[in-house]
């Protein structure tokens, strides 16, 4: 029986027994860095939580004992997780962990520094955090989170042991929600599904009525692709629908970092800011417009993977594959889509898809990018 710190993790029996084999014979020691691998969604930086408390805990992972909350909290001060809010991890950010690393534990068994998406190292800051992992404190353990092993330089890849994840079922996501979340089964199954088995995003669309309005509402623009005038319409609408989303994940926040500075430097709500106090308001403003493009740049990707969904139904019923559908409740609008193109421009709006998911990457224009893959899918008749 696992751990009760492995407990949220779904449909990852092989990385979990991986890691609680590491734990179980700590004492001969831990190997000093680590990598997981596996899609968005998979729960890679999770894994890596887990891993860390079950390190820290006396027990192996009780789940329980203040260690283990305090990693859950984020709050053990010998654990650090890096998780940037920038379109790329900067070298200043690598620099201070690596820094981190030499100052050796306080209270726990060892120093845990955590890299979520990791792909997000350019070379040059790649090769700083390189030379700490060539070299490691005694006692000190890495893990790197990324969504597949070639995202990360050769050299840092020969030095990590890797732990693989997979797509988990959409049975195991469902199931997780209920048990976790206290989710109806039927929205839990339901969102598993929608989301691809995307534990976040399933979550999200599980207690957000407006996220699921707002996915049903792209794929029904695409449906109704026609002519360039809807296609111009319908990237617009998507563009506008991925601001509404990235919006509401980040402006809560925002006003909740804001509300505590003004607390933390003695101000009232609505008090106006001295100039000695103003290049602190600033900094947060700016890391605030770098989190809010970075959200942006997710919202859209969201988009487009919701797209792929569709057209993967789609081709689903084309090639009579005889597997559920993703989206189930659109099954209509995709049977009618699907008896009126062919499997082969099916392939080849998938390969648009594709293609603008590389153009956002290479940061070319969102609406550009949009306006180009709608005209790309519009129904040609």
């Amino acid at each position: 029986m696992a751990a009760p710190v492995w407990h949220e993790l779904a449909g990852q029996p092989e990385a979990v027994g991986q890691l609680e084999q590491a734990v179980r014979h700590r004492q001969d020691g831990v190997y000093h860095a680590w990598l997981f691998t596996g899609p968005p969604g998979s729960g890679r930086s999770n894994l890596a939580v887990a891993f860390a408390s079950a390190l820290q805990c006396p027990e192996g992972g009780c789940g329980s004992c203040k260690s283990c909350q305090m990693v859950e909290q984020g709050t053990h001060p010998d654990v650090t997780v890096l998780a940037t809010e920038r379109i790329q991890i900067s070298i200043d950010e690598v620099r201070s962990l690596v820094t981190n690393s030499y100052l050796g534990s306080a209270v726990g068994r060892y120093r845990i520094l955590i890299v979520e998406d990791a792909d997000r190292m350019t070379d040059r800051t790649s090769n700083v955090l390189l030379k700490a992992l060539e070299e490691p404190p005694s006692n000190t353990i890495w893990m790197l989170c990324a969504p597949s092993e070639a995202d990360l330089l050769p050299t840092i890849r020969s030095r990590v042991r890797r732990v693989a994840l997979k797509v988990p079922s959409v049975d195991a996501v469902a199931k997780l929600l209920v048990e976790r979340n206290g989710i109806d089964p039927k929205i839990a199954g339901q969102v598993a599904a929608e989301a691809q088995s995307h534990i976040g995003m399933a979550l999200r669309l599980a207690t957000s009525t407006e996220a699921r309005s707002r996915r049903r509402e792209t794929l029904l623009s695409a449906l109704n692709l026609r002519g360039v005038s809807s296609a111009m319409f319908a990237a617009d609408q998507w563009s506008s629908i991925a601001k509404k989303d990235a919006d509401a994940l980040t402006l809560e926040r925002d006003e909740a970092e804001k509300g505590q500075l003004m607390e933390t430097m003695g101000l009232k709500p609505g008090e106006t800011v001295p100039p000695a106090l103003r290049s602190s308001f600033k900094q947060l403003e700016e890391a605030q417009k770098r989190r809010a493009t970075r959200s942006m740049r997710d919202g859209i990707d969201r988009i487009l993977v919701d797209l792929l969904s569709l057209y993967r139904d789609v081709l689903t019923i084309q090639l009579e594959a005889g597997v559920p559908l993703v989206n189930e409740d659109l099954r209509s609008g995709i049977q009618d889509l699907a008896s009126t193109t062919t499997a082969a421009q099916t392939l080849e709006k998938l390969e648009s898809i594709a293609t603008a998911r590389r153009r956002i990457d290479a940061n070319v224009s969102n609406l550009l990018t949009l306006e180009a893959l709608a005209v790309s899918l519009r129904r040609v008749e």
